[in-house]
């Protein structure tokens, strides 16, 4: 079976940095906010250009620490993407304010600038704009949107590590960027972590109070923080496994180009090309298809594993269903959700997995 993540089949030489950064830790005698901690949040900075990276416990939390230490809360509204994971809607609703969904683009399925300026009341305080599937996209028209609207930016960059738009890595657009280290992302943990990034002094400075239950200095609370620190394990798995995220983000670009070029199927679409090579990681390679479960499972009999990303949109989930929302409606949303399907694109799959991918696919002729 071609699976969707294949963690067994990554290098041995990761594998060995991964344990000898275990004992590293264990020998430190030091399990929490140490030096590991702070050598992957300064490396994670570097990198994405920021002045400030602030390790916490996963990439929800980054979201709602950001927004916290924007003082955005109670009777505010935060609009973001009715395609996107629960956690980022949950992580608004956390911080105290109140979520707005806007539509997406359909040939994308990222977030549309006129929806969200359809979103828009006199109580939006921030954009939470989700690079979804690895994608960043227009960022010159959310950049001129918020300055116009006097919005904070707030980058989810859960499955974007190292994308860029021009000159600019993700997370270096907004007021703060959100990335979640879960196991499956680009950049992945063996558990939750993240990371909250900011050029701005303030902002970074109420997220280290706030990610340690709102200390300013030991024993002293001047707010109800919560507890969300990146663990000196986590950190010094991600600082090994960032050696690697280039190689395995390149592995993924070739593996997205190998697809858009052989799947050939008129049942099958693809989602428009990138707008920079930069600008797309590809977490996720997503085809659209109105026969999706019928093609799910065709993949499945011919031993590929696929995955749909995200089949419920938002609104349609229990706790949502009367959310506040763009009032022209989420069709395009509602029409991705139920076409959407994620193709096998981890660094470890061979020429030959995709080329069998690209086969079946092309073999598949709907349901009969």
């Amino acid at each position: 079976m071609i699976l969707m993540n294949a963690f067994k089949a990554e290098p041995p030489e990761l594998k060995a940095s991964l344990l000898a950064a275990a004992g590293r830790v264990i020998e430190s005698g030091h399990y929490i906010l140490g030096n590991e901690v702070l050598n992957f949040e300064h490396q994670w900075a570097k990198i994405c250009g920021i002045t400030h990276a602030v390790g916490v416990g996963n990439g929800m939390d980054a979201i709602e620490i950001a927004l916290r230490a924007l003082g955005i809360g109670k009777g505010d509204e935060v609009i973001t993407t009715a395609m996107t994971a629960f956690a980022t809607v949950l992580a608004i609703i956390r911080s105290g304010a109140t979520p707005v969904l806007a539509d997406v683009e359909p040939g994308t399925a990222l977030m549309s600038v006129e929806s969200v300026r359809r979103c828009i009341s006199t109580n939006t305080r921030a954009i939470v704009l989700v690079h979804l599937y690895g994608q960043m996209r227009d960022m010159d028209a959310w950049q001129n949107l918020c300055a116009e609207k006097n919005l904070s930016l707030v980058e989810d960059c859960a499955q974007a590590h190292l994308s860029s738009w021009r000159e600019g890595m993700s997370g270096s657009f907004g007021s703060a960027g959100a990335f979640s280290f879960y196991p499956t992302k680009n950049l992945g943990a063996l558990g939750d972590a993240g990371m909250l990034v900011t050029q701005d002094l303030s902002v970074a400075q109420a997220a280290r109070s706030l990610r340690n239950y709102g200390q300013s200095n030991r024993y002293h609370h001047e707010e109800l923080g919560l507890n969300s620190r990146l663990d000196e394990l986590q950190a010094a798995f991600l600082t090994e496994r960032l050696k690697w995220l280039s190689k395995f983000n390149e592995q993924r670009r070739k593996t997205a180009k190998t697809y858009r070029a052989g799947i050939k199927n008129a049942l099958v679409k693809h989602l428009q090309e990138p707008q920079e090579t930069c600008s797309h990681t590809h977490h996720l390679f997503v085809v659209i298809c109105k026969q999706r479960d019928a093609l799910q499972q065709y993949l499945f009999s011919n031993g590929v594993q696929s995955l749909s990303h995200y089949p419920v949109p938002i609104h349609k989930q229990s706790p949502f269903l009367e959310i506040a929302r763009d009032p022209e409606g989420l069709v395009s949303s509602e029409n991705h959700a139920a076409t959407c399907l994620s193709l096998p694109c981890h660094p470890q799959l061979s020429d030959g997995d995709v080329n069998h991918v690209i086969q079946v696919i092309n073999n598949f002729n709907g349901c009969k």
